[in-house]
């Protein structure tokens, strides 16, 4: 159903069984699948494709020109996938050339009102962002991180799987997996156990990261000794996984 009032490009590819609410702006290049459905008041702009049964809320703005002073009407993307809801006022921008021209959103997140993802942002699946959590540009979220309200990531930085971000947080270094961070500059709080409990890992799982954590981030040894008694005397998937975001770090890591 396409409501009158809603000004759709000729040139936008609109599956069947999609919804178009009152005073909805369609631009051409606009992709979007079946089953999505824009309430109203929507903005969708530039090379966007939103995937299926997805639901957007009013005076949401999605695939907008990208908040870079280098950008000069490049034709760069915005990708989204399938199951989001996608709240009141919500920003998401398309690329950037010099950053790889894509932004790209997965399934299944759940984005609430005023969040704001910038140019070039790789966000996963079954991701939590609570009322005005902000991603800067080229940020990395792996799958399964809760961002509270009020938190901003500064760019380039990234947060691994199942990372809690507390209410008004600035992190400006990358959150290893797993973790809790907190503070007007973030740092690390231990473990987030409620968290893991909840996806079923195992008390065995737990207690090794428990270990690794206190090893890492809580003893006085440097932090490449740290990782090669990590090594030697844990194993696991999840620790390697610790282990690999540490090492790719370009950023440096919350301590």
């Amino acid at each position: 159903m396409i409501h009158p009032t809603a000004i759709i490009n000729k040139e936008a590819e609109i599956e069947n069984g999609v919804d178009i609410g009152p005073y909805s702006i369609i631009e051409e290049n606009v992709r979007i699948r079946k089953g999505t459905n824009l309430i109203g008041h929507v903005v969708v702009q530039g090379r966007t494709e939103i995937g299926e049964n997805c639901t957007i809320s009013p005076f949401a703005s999605i695939g907008g020109p990208p908040q870079d002073t280098t950008y000069k009407d490049d034709d760069t993307e915005l990708v989204i996938g399938d199951n989001n809801i996608i709240k009141e006022y919500v920003t998401i921008n398309r690329g950037t050339q010099h950053g790889g021209g894509i932004t790209k959103v997965g399934d299944d997140n759940f984005i609430m009102a005023y969040v704001h993802i910038a140019h070039d942002c790789h966000v996963g699946n079954n991701i939590i962002m609570a009322n005005c959590a902000t991603l800067a540009g080229h940020v990395e979220v792996d799958d399964f991180v809760i961002f509270a309200g009020l938190c901003a990531v500064h760019q380039f930085c990234r947060i691994g799987k199942y990372a809690f971000i507390s209410g008004i947080t600035g992190v400006p270094m990358d959150v290893p997996p797993f973790m809790i961070a907190a503070g007007s500059r973030a740092k690390l709080y231990g473990l987030n156990v409620v968290g893991l409990e909840r996806h079923n890992f195992t008390k065995e799982d737990i207690r090794k990261l428990k270990k690794a954590y206190k090893i890492i981030f809580r003893s006085s040894l440097p932090l490449s000794t740290s990782i090669k008694l990590i090594q030697q005397e844990l194993e696991g998937e999840h620790i390697d996984e610790l282990i690999a975001f540490i090492m790719a770090s370009q950023r440096g890591i919350c301590r």
